[in-house]
């Protein structure tokens, strides 16, 4: 490869995570720093399949399609062996990655030192990514491992020892899913069985959770830790943060400071000509992101709470999901209601027909319901959602878990009852306008995200 063109008085390495939408979110921190910091060459490392999805394939090796000159794309190994069947578990492919993550890392950071003529002075990455910090310290540089989800979830990780020595592993949550945790700082409380499996039930033993745990004991040598929340959110969480790490930087929200690129916001199915004809506040959107879908049966009690409610929808549900409706549906409730296979969703959520979000309580989902001012009906499934939904009904009051934790038909139409229809609806909508308030004076010239980025600028330049 030709070298790097630009005059460049730093070189910083930047190791993706790259799975789900964890690579994108890191790309788009590293977009802003490049602008803002133009001398300085920025490698980017992840696998070959991420890579392609993220860089124009065309124009990888100058601007990567997006006038940043001083990105580079690198591939790493996926660590999937050749002819390798998969079996079907989860997290197979992040196991085979994390596998052999640290050494290919390492073989391609060489690399990249050798093309861009210049020695790494300090590695971003993704804070999964826990062997990055062993890296940086191997090589006496800066580690600015970036946290890409809430400042909640960052915190249990962290405090997984002081959990498990508190309240024990439980092999079985069945019983215990409602025990009230309290002594975990900067939570006044939370539910046992929304910590992220991981910290005291679920695989403990498996690599995602080794990794996780890993990660929770070496982020305090890090020399910032960036994450993508701004700092109004969760003052006490915030709070404890800065007394355990250095240079805690709500950078946040992503959706706000690095807005989807431009294929990501063509309408191509029509949903805002569609939501042009509907009443202010009346639809509800519906969308799971691009790893979790409910089971047939949930899907069809929701189709059945919408139709026998007779709410407006607009549902974003991939072609192949369509069978485990109800018979009939779509011609029933065709003069009510729209799916589409995929819809430009922060133009969506923008719109003022929509008057409430069913999602996964996926982060990147919750941080759009802000930004929109726009009410959460959450159904979560793995990961960080069942903390994330906790703290969208309990903490910021903004949106409700569905009952039981699942789609009935009539919890379903219960829920849509109360954030549509009733008063405790109206209050979810003043609270998370309030907030959408002031993630956006976070984001502005004076905020305190676009303060937080100046000193992370300052902090990987120097």
């Amino acid at each position: 490869m030709a070298k790097n063109s630009t005059s460049s008085q730093r070189h910083v390495a930047v190791l993706a995570f790259p799975f789900a939408s964890h690579a994108g979110l890191l790309l788009g921190l590293i977009k802003r720093l490049a602008k803002a910091a133009p001398n300085v060459s920025f490698s980017f490392f992840s696998t070959a399949k991420s890579n392609s999805s993220l860089f124009s394939s065309t124009k990888r090796d100058d601007d990567n399609g997006e006038n940043s000159n001083n990105i580079k794309a690198y591939d790493v190994p996926d660590g999937v062996p050749d002819g390798y069947v998969f079996g079907g578990r989860p997290t197979e492919d992040i196991d085979l990655f994390l596998k052999v993550a640290p050494e290919n890392f390492k073989t391609a950071l060489e690399a990249a030192e050798r093309d861009v003529g210049k020695r790494v002075g300090c590695i971003v990455a993704d804070a999964f990514l826990w062997f990055s910090g062993e890296i940086a310290e191997e090589n006496g540089v800066c580690w600015v491992p970036v946290w890409t989800s809430a400042a909640g979830s960052l915190s249990v990780h962290f405090y997984t020892e002081l959990i498990r020595q508190t309240v024990g592993t439980v092999d079985d949550m069945a019983g215990r899913e409602d025990e009230l945790v309290k002594f975990i700082p900067g939570f006044s409380e939370v539910r046992l069985g929304d910590l992220p499996s991981g910290i005291v039930s679920g695989n403990l033993e498996s690599p995602f959770s080794i990794m996780l745990y890993k990660m929770g004991q070496i982020l305090p040598r890090a020399n910032a830790l960036p994450i993508n929340s701004f700092e109004e959110l969760d003052p006490p969480i915030n709070e404890d943060l800065k007394s355990k790490f250095k240079n805690v930087l709500n950078v946040g929200p992503s959706n706000l400071t690095s807005p989807p690129p431009l294929a990501n916001t063509s309408d191509v199915h029509g949903c805002i000509p569609w939501l042009d004809r509907q009443k202010p506040g009346s639809v509800v959107y519906i969308g799971f992101g691009t790893v979790a879908t409910p089971p047939p049966h949930e899907l069809n009690a929701l189709a059945e709470a919408l139709e026998t409610s007779n709410t407006p929808f607009l549902w974003s549900l991939k072609d192949s999901f369509i069978s485990s409706l109800p018979g009939g549906f779509l011609e029933r409730t065709s003069e009510v209601g729209k799916i589409v296979p995929w819809a430009p969703q922060v133009q969506v959520l923008a719109h003022a027909s929509v008057g409430v979000f069913i999602n996964h309580s996926g982060w990147n989902s919750v941080l759009e319901s802000i930004a929109a001012g726009v009410p959460i009906i959450c159904r979560p499934f793995f990961g960080d959602h069942q903390l994330n939904s906790w703290m969208v009904e309990k903490v910021y009051q903004i949106g409700l878990r569905i009952e039981g934790g699942s789609f009935t038909k009539d919890a379903t139409m219960r829920a849509l009852e109360l954030v549509l229809s009733s008063e405790k609806g109206k209050r979810l909508k003043e609270q998370i306008l309030i907030y959408k308030e002031l993630a956006l004076k976070a984001v502005g010239p004076n905020g305190s995200s676009t303060k937080n980025l100046e000193i992370l600028v300052e902090l990987i330049t120097k």
